[in-house]
């Protein structure tokens, strides 16, 4: 096989292969193969037929078509490998000379991860903060527990602080629009809980069951939305119950009731060692993100546009199923954040791009690092994964080799993660 290769740019590649005619013999007799066991030869067992008596009994065109297919990807795979390219996307094949089975030439353009730079990443280091977890930290979850286990009894009079209340509220903005998310039904709120945006329980306090009432909110300046930023929105609210909290009181008894637990004491010492193992974790994958965040800034790598645009619409299309859990329309929230569609894809091309590098950046380094994952690693978390689920489609789905290649893939940056993270600490 001949391969001449132009470079059109740092990720753009023109690859031009020439195959022999013994490489297109081996393939023809591979696709015959495939063949065997479904035509019938007379004077021959199924399957043990001559690779030339074969091909007199079968479709010429079929032949021809599978034939082609084979030859294309196998080739293109062998030319990709032998120039050390990593191609992104389908590439643009077109056949410039084929006589059946004797010759075959052809252009394939593609799109490449260009040259990748890395910096001397073994010395690269990012600081770690201590996990702490205060008192008043896990008072908040036993609060949060009274809240809960509290029994609520229906009253008559003014809602006050402390009070539960069912409500159905609506909002709307300046122009009196609807403003989407600033609704629910049957929804329930605690008074002072300051579970809402500032000001919003402050005006149910003194409503009794039946009422409603409409008043203005300011958003905060900070708020999640920027289209709601520092926006007055008005709402409606209907109340249709007001309840009194009667909380338990916090003693041993409560620990019976909440767990496992003899004492408040145990109950308070397994808050603590949970929350305290919820923020090692998080602060874990916090602190992976940074160091390779770390890595990526001092390192330099060629993308390509189309790679970025894929990317692009990746994190959409992630955004929009999120917004379907929150009964919001894809419209309803680029209108609530002041943009068309093609600027808010403008506006996550840079995540998009810091996320590809970091990717290519791990990638390079686990390829350096000489990392693998073995086929009894990948057995035992697959394992491990389907003693997960009780549903058998669920677990059906991770036989699947698509799904066994992203399992493969995390473990390849877990234990390239694990390298950084152990020669980071090493330094610190």
């Amino acid at each position: 096989m001949q391969i001449t290769r132009e470079n059109n740019s740092s990720t753009s590649v023109l690859l031009s292969v020439s195959a022999t005619a013994a490489e297109l013999e081996t393939i023809k007799r591979h696709v015959l193969g495939h063949f065997a066991r479904d035509v019938k030869v007379p004077g021959f067992r199924a399957g043990h037929a001559p690779a030339n008596v074969i091909e007199k009994h079968v479709d010429q065109q079929v032949l021809l078509n599978e034939f082609m297919e084979h030859a294309l990807n196998d080739l293109y795979r062998k030319a990709i490998e032998t120039q050390k390219l990593r191609p992104v996307g389908q590439p643009d094949v077109e056949v410039k000379k084929f006589v059946p089975y004797s010759l075959l030439e052809f252009t394939a353009k593609l799109d490449v991860i260009g040259p990748v730079k890395l910096p001397d990443y073994k010395k690269i280091k990012v600081p770690r903060f201590p996990i702490e977890v205060a008192a008043k930290d896990v008072n908040e979850v036993l609060h949060s527990l009274q809240e809960r286990m509290a029994k609520r009894e229906p009253v008559e009079r003014p809602a006050k602080l402390g009070d539960e209340l069912v409500i159905d509220f609506a909002g709307k903005d300046a122009k009196n629009q609807p403003v989407a998310g600033a609704d629910g039904k049957d929804y329930q709120i605690i008074l002072g809980s300051k579970t809402f945006i500032p000001g919003f329980e402050e005006q149910l306090v003194g409503l009794k069951t039946g009422d409603a009432k409409e008043f203005t909110i300011k958003f905060p300046k900070d708020y999640g939305v920027p289209a709601l930023q520092n926006q007055d929105v008005t709402f409606k609210v209907d109340v249709k119950k007001v309840s009194e909290l009667a909380g338990p009181k916090l003693d041993d008894a409560f620990a019976a009731q909440a767990g496992p637990f003899k004492t408040l004491a145990d109950l308070k010492a397994d808050i603590k060692k949970q929350l305290k193992a919820e923020r090692q974790n998080q602060a874990d994958r916090e602190y992976e993100n940074q160091l390779v965040q770390a890595i990526a800034d001092k390192s330099t790598v060629d993308i390509p546009d189309a790679m970025i645009a894929d990317q692009v619409i990746a994190m959409e299309e992630e955004e929009k199923r999120n917004l379907v859990y929150r009964g919001q329309t894809w419209q309803e929230h680029l209108a609530q954040e002041g943009v068309t569609e093609e600027q808010h894809r403008e506006r996550n091309k840079p995540v998009a791009t810091e996320r590809i590098k970091g990717g290519i950046v791990l990638g390079e380094i686990a390829e350096k690092e000489g990392v693998v994952v073995t086929p009894e690693e990948l057995e035992i978390r697959i394992q491990l994964l389907k003693g997960q689920y009780q549903d058998p489609q669920m677990r059906a789905e991770l036989d699947k080799p698509d799904n066994q290649n992203d399992i493969a893939n995390r473990l390849l940056t877990e234990k390239t993660l694990a390298i950084l993270t152990g020669n980071s600490t090493k330094n610190n």
